[in-house]
């Protein structure tokens, strides 16, 4: 199996930690958005990370690769089989990539992305609009649904996990930090799920390539 992409990407960072918790072995190959790679282009024509391929089959995007091994490599059970898990599972994931992601990103690309790698400045009006406007109110829900057992789904680890857990490395990269003492729940979480084997040596590997 194949992975395509850097996961500096939160979206290749999650398809990759879901592939870790399964115990899978992958090849992560490093490609950037737009990478002309003939092999990387065949599993995404859009250019777009990440990018899959598994022998004769290759596909693009983190659900659609994630559904495909959740799928294939049934156990251990990543996306629950009840219908209430399920749902909290598909609705946390979606939460992280459509909201709480984006919101991120401007922050990592602005303050990293565009000063460490391209050379220029920033827009760091709109960095601090995210981080000041946007964010708090994203981190207080999180804050009020974290159950005790420190899980978001089934009491137990869960793509729900690794989705949420996956954008706020790009927020530490960012050299930004959650206030523990507003978000103590928050806090913890994400220490832990960011100190399990299918996430920790990633982060240390970023940091590696951010010089940090």
């Amino acid at each position: 199996m194949i992975l395509f992409g850097s996961t500096l990407s939160p979206f290749v960072r999650k398809t990759n930690a879901f592939i870790q918790e399964k115990g899978l072995n992958v090849d992560l190959r490093q490609v950037r958005p737009g990478d002309t790679d003939p092999a990387f282009r065949l599993a995404s024509p859009l250019g777009k990370i990440p990018a899959f391929n598994d022998g004769a089959f290759s596909i693009s995007d983190s659900t659609a690769i994630i559904t495909y091994l959740d799928a294939k490599h049934p156990e251990p059970n990543l996306i629950p089989a009840s219908p209430e898990g399920r749902a909290r599972a598909i609705w946390f994931e979606e939460f992280a990539d459509t909201v709480l992601g984006p919101c991120v990103g401007k922050i990592f690309f602005n303050r990293v992305v565009m000063p460490k790698m391209m050379g220029q400045p920033g827009d760091q009006a709109a960095a601090d609009a995210c981080e000041a406007d946007e964010l708090p109110r994203y981190f207080a829900y999180l804050e009020g649904v974290l159950p005790a057992s420190g899980f978001l789904v089934e009491d137990r680890i869960t793509l729900a996990d690794l989705a949420v857990a996956s954008p706020f490395v790009n927020y530490a990269h960012a050299n930004v930090t959650i206030d523990p003492a507003t978000y103590p729940k928050l806090t913890k979480y994400l220490a832990a799920i960011h100190a399990r084997a299918s996430f920790a040596a990633m982060i240390a590997g970023e940091k590696a390539m951010l010089g940090g």
